[in-house]
C-alpha cells in the first residue's frame, strides 16, 4: 500500500499513519495546520513519523496543493482533514468548514477520479444523524443535523456517493462516533475533563450531563478505518461505534476515579448544536469490514489519562 493520509498532523489522522507506516506501508501525510488548535500540538503528533523513512510529509491544503504530484503512486486515500467542532460553526465561521469539509473534498475527488487508486476512505461523523432519528442510529435513516458542522460533514457524503456513481470513484464513508483516547483534540470533552483535573481546576459542563454519547476509543476507529480501505463496500456508509454508551455524569464520575482527584464541576446551559444522545449500530460494519470495538471505556479513558499526564508531569493517582 501507498497511502495518502489527509490531516496527519491531527489527532485520528497521526495515529493511523503511525499503525500504517509500522506495518512497512509507505505512507504520505498532508496538513495544513488550521489554527483550530495550536499548531505545536499536531506537530508532536508528526515528531516520530517524520524520521521514518516510509513517511513523507507534505505542508499545504486540499483547496491549493498539487494533487496530481501528491497522488503519484498513491493505493489507497484515507482522507481525515476537515474542520472540526460543532461549536464554532455558526455564524460567519461557516465559511472555513465548507471550505475545509466541502470544498477540500470535492477537489480531492475530483483528483482521484481518474486516479487507478483501490479506496478512498472519508471520516464523517455521527454528527450528520441529529436528534430526529431512532436509537440506535443506523445507516439507512434520514440524516437530519443540528449543526452546521453536521451538515458540512454530511455535504461532503453525498460528494463521495455521487463521484463513486457518476465516475467510479470507490469512496466509502465513515460516520465516527465520539472519538477519544491519547491524541485528543484540546477542545474534545474528555481532554478538557482530565485535563482540568490533573490541574485541579474547574471542569465546565454544558447541560445536564445525562446527554449520552458512543464512545470509540482511537485505535478501534483506526482498525475499521485499516478495514474500510481493504474491504469496505464503494458507495457504502458505515458507522462506526465503540459500543460504550454513557452518559456524560458517568464520564465525570470515571475522571475523578482514575485521576484521583475530587472534580469541580460548573455547569452551563447546553449548547446549541449539541445532540442529545448517539448509538451506533454496527451491524453493517461487523458484516463487511469484520468491525468489532476491543477497548472498553473504562480502559481507554485510563489510556488517555496516562498519557495526559505524562505531557503534563502531572501523577494519575486513582484506581
Amino acid at each position: 500500500m501507498k497511502a495518502l493520509v489527509t490531516g496527519a498532523a491531527g489527532f485520528i489522522g497521526s495515529t493511523l499513519a503511525t499503525e500504517l507506516t509500522a506495518d512497512g506501508h509507505e505512507v504520505v501525510g498532508l496538513d495544513c495546520f488550521t489554527d483550530y488548535y495550536a499548531r505545536d500540538i499536531k506537530v508532536e503528533n508528526l515528531a516520530a513519523l517524520v524520521a521514518l523513512p516510509h513517511f513523507r510529509f507534505v505542508e499545504g491544503a486540499l483547496q491549493t496543493v498539487d494533487l496530481d504530484a501528491l497522488l503519484d503512486g498513491v493505493t489507497h486515500v484515507f482522507h481525515l482533514a476537515a474542520q472540526a467542532g460543532v461549536r464554532g460553526s455558526w455564524g460567519g465561521q461557516f465559511r472555513t468548514y465548507t471550505s475545509h469539509n466541502v470544498d477540500a473534498t470535492q477537489r480531492l475527488l475530483e483528483a482521484v477520479k481518474t486516479q487507478p487508486i483501490s479506496r478512498l476512505v472519508y471520516a464523517s461523523s455521527s454528527s450528520v444523524y441529529g436528534d430526529a432519528v431512532s436509537i440506535p442510529m443506523r445507516e439507512d435513516a434520514v440524516p437530519q443535523p443540528v449543526s452546521p458542522y453536521g451538515v458540512s460533514k454530511l455535504a461532503a457524503e453525498h460528494l463521495c456517493h455521487l463521484y463513486h456513481v457518476n465516475y467510479g470513484v470507490p469512496a466509502v464513508s465513515l460516520r465516527y462516533f465520539t472519538v477519544y483516547g491519547p491524541r485528543q483534540r484540546p477542545d474534545m470533552g474528555f481532554h478538557r475533563f482530565i485535563r482540568a483535573a490533573l490541574s485541579d481546576q474547574p471542569i465546565t459542563l454544558f447541560g445536564d450531563g445525562e446527554q449520552t454519547r458512543d464512545f470509540t476509543f482511537v485505535k478501534d476507529i483506526v482498525s475499521a478505518t485499516r478495514a474500510a480501505g481493504d474491504r469496505g463496500r464503494p458507495g457504502a456508509v458505515y458507522n462506526v461505534g465503540g459500543g460504550s454508551r454513557v452518559t456524560i455524569n458517568h464520564v465525570l464520575a470515571l475522571v475523578g476515579r482514575l485521576t484521583g482527584r475530587t472534580l469541580d464541576i460548573r455547569r452551563l446551559p447546553a449548547e446549541k448544536g449539541d445532540m442529545r444522545d448517539t448509538l451506533a449500530d454496527t451491524s453493517r460494519a461487523r458484516a463487511d469490514l469484520a468491525f468489532e470495538p476491543t477497548y472498553g471505556l473504562e480502559a481507554g479513558l485510563s489510556a488517555e489519562c496516562e498519557w495526559l499526564a505524562a505531557r503534563l508531569g502531572r501523577s494519575v493517582s486513582g484506581t
